[in-house]
């Protein structure tokens, strides 16, 4: 029998389908009849009611089951690398599905700065925006899909950014992007050299693209990762940084874009 939506956030049954083969295999314990297994649907419906919805961890509803067993499995899933393995799983379908190969060779990078809610760690001020908080630094392909994802404190140049971007996508030993676009923030000659450094074993090309004219203009190339931020503000718990660790946003930035890739693959 299916599994009825109670949420507006719930895996339809075709969206579980889709995402049950991705995850970890379960590791079965000894129990009893007063210790059912956990239902991991449930589990992962109430993770996405708390990233949509910006709710608190401890206010999940109880139709979810306890919020420490979905808390403790977000986290556990997130020291895995579990979330940033499905998201890029996922990603690579989706793009295959457009008839494109699993990895682009071409993308966008931005940043954008938000204010955070909690005394978290690696908090800065970014001058420029006049911004408290924290910096997400997005890698995105030529269709708006995340592919690399790096939170930062606010007062972290966007260049320096940029290198941690790349050097998480590299780690995974993909080597097919060649073409990277940006705004004219990220000019400098340092990164000039260390991207022409990448050139050598790379072969990266950057490429600044600015705004021309005045008034509201679409800029050829980045506006795809400007719509990419675009879509994680409708999860409002990237309206503001609420998490303690970086390690979290991005994480929950990842879940986002999981959950945006179910409902195009489903």
């Amino acid at each position: 029998m299916s599994a009825c939506c109670q949420y507006e956030t719930d895996l339809t049954d075709e969206q579980w389908e889709v995402l049950h083969p991705l995850l970890p295999v379960r590791q079965w314990r000894p129990g009893g009849p007063e210790r059912p297994p956990c239902d991991r649907r449930r589990v992962i419906n109430g993770i996405l009611y708390v990233n949509k919805t910006g709710w608190q961890w401890r206010m999940l509803p109880k139709d979810f089951g306890p919020w420490e067993t979905g808390y403790g499995y977000f986290r556990r899933w997130r020291r895995a690398g579990v979330w940033e393995r499905v998201m890029t799983e996922l990603r690579q379908v989706e793009r295959r599905c457009q008839g494109r190969l699993a990895e682009p060779s071409a993308g966008a990078i931005d940043s954008q700065s938000a204010k955070t809610a909690t005394q978290s760690q690696d908090v800065g001020f970014d001058r420029h925006k006049k911004i408290k908080g924290r910096k997400r630094h997005l890698l995105v392909d030529t269709l708006g899909l995340i592919v690399a994802v790096v939170v930062t404190a606010a007062h972290v140049d966007a260049r320096e950014g940029l290198v941690a971007l790349l050097h998480s996508y590299f780690a995974d030993g993909v080597t097919r992007l060649r073409k990277l676009w940006v705004d004219g923030g990220y000019r400098a000659e340092w990164l000039c050299a260390w991207v022409w450094g990448l050139k050598r074993t790379h072969k990266i090309d950057l490429e600044v693209v600015e705004h021309t004219g005045t008034g509201f203009r679409v800029v050829p190339h980045r506006w795809v990762v400007e719509r990419t931020f675009a879509w994680l503000l409708n999860y409002r718990r990237h309206r503001c940084d609420y998490e303690t660790l970086t390690a979290t946003s991005e994480a929950m930035i990842q879940i986002s874009m999981i959950h945006l890739l179910l409902k195009r693959l489903a």
